[in-house]
């Protein structure tokens, strides 16, 4: 079953390793270091984040490390910035609002 991108990142723990392996390549094992969860739990949502092709697995020597895949954390961005549009529009017209009342209250 092929999971969806949004499913993935739904998850706070998810979202967190994203975070940590945006910097750098990282073994599950340093992963782990970072979460009061086992190393099998933090096994799974590299399964699930590898399924999602959010991260890249690359085996150097006896180790597996995980990087971030850009371009799809991009596509989530692409999606997201449809309605960053509208809540900045939303905002301006907001503080329109306020502005006016401001200037009526004086």
């Amino acid at each position: 079953m092929r999971r969806d991108i949004f499913q993935a990142i739904a998850d706070p723990t998810r979202r967190a390793i994203i975070t940590l392996i945006a910097l750098q390549a990282m073994t599950p094992n340093a992963i782990a270091e970072n979460f009061n969860t086992t190393r099998q739990a933090v096994s799974k949502h590299l399964r699930i984040l590898t399924e999602c092709e959010l991260v890249k697995p690359q085996q150097q020597g006896r180790e597996i490390y995980y990087s971030l895949e850009v371009e799809k954390i991009k596509e989530v961005d692409q999606w997201v910035n449809q309605f960053r549009k509208i809540w900045e529009t939303r905002f301006n017209q907001l503080d329109d609002v306020l502005s006016t009342l401001k200037k009526q209250q004086k």
